[in-house]
């Protein structure tokens, strides 16, 4: 086992940051320009009207300064927006990337002993989160802190009085506003989790609707949707109670500001003058930048929360990609084709052992037919072929090459296994037979679907082996001929069969056992199936497991 990564998240991101690095640039430099764009409107319109009142007429210049100003702030910020958005999905890109690729790395081992909700939970939801830390958390905060750092320097050097009213104003302000932003957090979790129960209380009833008109408790499922709608609508309550009183207290606190400031610059005392006075021009400035002021101080509540639920997802991805990695082994000249071996095979999937001991040599071509009582460690013994576990004590090989050495582009050609159940994949006919597999020609994929005799069912498909897989193409039968298809292509010296013609009805198992007959000829062949012992003939090998 090993690790291949060192710092998780924030190594993936920088490295993608680092090949997108003009989009990186581009994205800093239009934040920055944002927040200066941001600054020049007010000043302009305080310059326009200083000089109206001064008796200076108004040019054309003017006018087309001032609206190009503005155009410019919309064209900058809708920029931003647009730039940070490309860049977290590209962030995310590379990020689900590195999870992909270390998905294919984990053992079978870690896999299994995973919840797959929660593995997927990784990929979407906490992946989502990170791409929020870049489109509305990390970057937006410093654009909106320097925005609020701006508007005091340009504020504080054309109304003193004013800078130091805001310095006492906005850390309360900030205060209340983190205040709401959490009450209403919190009740937008709970509508969620009430909208989550009214979701489940549906399927739930219909699951059980012969129980509950058995047992006559219509009543009580009613109750039970009413008070979960009811959860609902008193969390949805709390959160319009706080949004409602949130934007009145600004206004309000806007429109105190500003009073208190225009009352003060014109009280006429020149020591009040001399912090408070300023232009007619300086006060439309200021009132417009009071109001802008807000809004930033808002945003920066919110972008808090945004990287703290972040960096809650970053924990748990930089947990998935600290987990140990299989061994990948490297590239080999010789073929793994020969007699497969279990040497002294000891194994277990806890503290009890499956396998104790266990030796079994089947000789290039033979066909061995597993048996054994449930639980005695059947399937284990192909799980083991197959490179999916290795053993505590022991050796697995095939032609004496170590199952854990042959690579994963070799492993097809070396070991097809054939299940009891087709897992399909998303695509083609074809592709349900090579698996994106670039080794595997169409050719090769046709051939083996006549091996197995599913050729004719594919070619009377709309679109043969360019058809898009769906449920109900092929019948059950049909499937495990397809199975046996998947695991031919490749040409493999050694054949695995898992229970393969269990479930099937006779004429049907007749086909694949025929279509195994076809497959099997030349290879070596181990099965977990009676059915086939019977058909195929060969030799037996009991597996007692740990009873002995």
């Amino acid at each position: 086992m090993k690790n291949r990564q060192t710092d998780g998240v924030f190594s993936a991101l920088r490295l993608a940051a680092a090949s997108h690095r003009f989009l990186t640039a581009g994205t800093l430099l239009c934040v920055a320009a944002s927040v200066v764009a941001s600054l020049i409107p007010p000043l302009l319109l305080a310059r326009i009207i200083d000089r109206l009142t001064a008796g200076i007429p108004l040019t054309f210049l003017a006018v087309l300064l001032y609206f190009g100003s503005l155009a410019l702030e919309g064209v900058l910020s809708s920029a931003q927006e647009s730039l940070l958005v490309l860049f977290g999905q590209k962030m995310t890109h590379a990020l689900r990337s590195e999870m992909s690729q270390k998905l294919t790395l984990l053992p079978a081992a870690t896999l299994v002993g995973q919840n797959p909700g929660e593995v997927a939970a990784r990929f979407s939801g906490d992946v989502d989160t990170v791409e929020a830390l870049f489109t509305s958390g990390i970057i937006s905060m410093v654009a909106d802190a320097c925005r609020i750092l701006s508007i005091m320097a340009v504020i504080a050097v054309k109304n003193t009085g004013l800078a130091l009213i805001l310095l006492l104003v906005l850390p309360l302000f900030a205060v209340f506003t983190r205040h709401v932003q959490k009450r209403m957090l919190a009740a937008q979790l709970d509508n969620r989790r009430a909208v989550a129960a009214v979701s489940g209380q549906v399927p739930e009833t219909l699951h059980n609707i012969r129980t509950i008109r058995a047992l006559g408790l219509e009543t009580y499922m009613e109750s039970r949707y009413d008070r979960c709608i009811g959860a609902g609508y008193a969390a949805m309550e709390r959160t319009n109670f706080y949004d409602a009183i949130y934007s009145p207290v600004v206004l309000l606190l806007n429109a105190v500001v500003v009073g208190v400031v225009m009352l003060l610059s014109a009280s006429g005392n020149p020591t009040v003058l001399t912090l408070f006075g300023m232009s007619v021009g300086t006060s439309v400035a200021v009132i417009n930048y009071i109001s802008r002021i807000f809004a930033p101080i808002e945003s920066l509540g919110m972008e808090i929360q945004t990287i703290q639920s972040a960096m809650a997802g970053v924990k748990r991805i930089d947990a998935f990609l600290a987990q140990e990695e299989r061994t990948v082994p490297a590239a080999r000249d010789k073929a793994a084709r020969g007699d497969v071996e279990l040497s002294h095979v000891t194994f277990g999937y806890g503290e009890k052992p499956v396998l104790r001991d266990f030796s079994m040599t089947v000789k290039q071509g033979e066909q061995v037919t597993l048996i054994g009582r449930t639980g005695a460690g059947k399937s284990t013994v192909f799980k083991l072929l197959l490179g999916l576990y290795r053993p505590e004590q022991g050796s697995v090989t095939v032609g004496g090459v170590d199952v854990s050495a042959i690579t994963d582009q070799e492993r097809r050609t070396c070991i097809g296994c054939v299940e009891q159940h087709f897992s399909r994949v998303p695509g083609t006919v074809l592709e349900q037979i090579t698996l994106g597999d670039p080794q595997i020609t169409e050719e090769m994929a046709q051939n083996a679907a006549r091996l197995a005799g599913i050729d004719a069912a594919i070619l009377a498909l709309p679109d043969g082996y360019a058809s898009v897989c769906t449920d109900g193409m092929f019948s059950q039968g049909e499937w495990q001929l397809l199975s046996i298809a998947r695991a031919a292509a490749a040409d493999p010296a050694v054949l695995l069969l898992d229970e393969i013609t269990a479930n099937l009805d006779a004429e049907t198992e007749a086909r694949v056992l025929e279509a195994l007959r076809r497959a099997s000829a030349g290879r070596t062949v181990l099965s977990v199936s009676h059915r086939i012992y019977e058909n195929l003939g060969g030799r037996t090998v009991e597996i007692k497991g740990n009873s002995f």
